[in-house]
């Protein structure tokens, strides 16, 4: 071979490795872009239209179980705009009836989900266990009680209830502040909500609970089968 011919094949391989380092670089890169997108997709999905959330507690029983896992809508309601007070456009607002999932007003690192049993405006009062808004008494088809005991409205402790409120089983009546929503637990009896806190905020509301896409009994350490997929309502 002469030099020239050996030149050439030494050049050759030279070439052959740096397209082979490029075509490498261009591999990476293009791992590293698509990386890069899906995490930005999913922060975008997370903070302005889906989320996932679990069932820590009793108080939703039996609409909801400890060790559901849902997905709530944040679009629905207008999702809020990290950093700021502000919000996205709304498709709509809180009706009675939904299962919201919400920043807890005692303590907003922590999130809650109960119902919307009443709107800005409206008039709540419970007598006896029963709840009556605006003067009629509302379904309790998906209500649990785990007492059969009514506690009256005498127990009532300043100290400890906001202004207007009364306790577990006797409240009211209250007036529902506008921009503001009265939220109960289905478990009613055991149950944290407005009857002890005082109206849910608008401001802190996160979103609506969708449907439950996971469930697990932790005490018999097997899913719950039958609840995957279950619409919240």
């Amino acid at each position: 071979m002469s030099p020239r011919d050996a030149a050439e094949v030494s050049m050759g391989r030279a070439n052959d490795r740096s397209k082979t380092r490029v075509k490498r670089k261009s591999t990476l890169r293009e791992y590293a872009e698509a990386i890069l997108v899906a995490v930005a997709l999913t922060l975008v999905i997370r903070t302005f239209v889906i989320q996932a959330f679990r069932i820590p507690t009793g108080s939703m029983e039996d609409t909801l179980l400890v060790g559901d896992f849902l997905f709530v809508n944040k679009f629905l309601y207008g999702a809020p705009i990290p950093f700021t007070d502000a919000r996205t456009p709304a498709i709509r607002q809180p009706r009675r009836g939904d299962i919201l999932v919400f920043k807890y007003p005692k303590d907003p690192s922590r999130d809650f989900i109960k119902r919307v049993v009443g709107l800005p405006g409206d008039t709540i009062e419970i007598k006896d266990k029963v709840v009556f808004v605006n003067g009629e008494p509302q379904p309790q088809t998906f209500v649990k009680f785990t007492s059969s005991r009514i506690q009256p409205k005498e127990y009532q402790n300043p100290v400890i209830y906001p202004p207007g409120a009364g306790n577990r089983d006797n409240y009211g009546p209250y007036v529902v502040p506008q921009g503001n929503y009265f939220m109960m637990g289905d478990n009613r009896d055991n149950s944290d909500d407005s009857r002890f806190w005082g109206p849910l905020d608008g401001h802190l509301i996160k979103g609506k609970a969708l449907f439950i896409y996971w469930s697990w009994n932790k005490e018999k350490m097997r899913p719950r089968l039958s609840r995957l997929g279950r619409i919240i309502h």
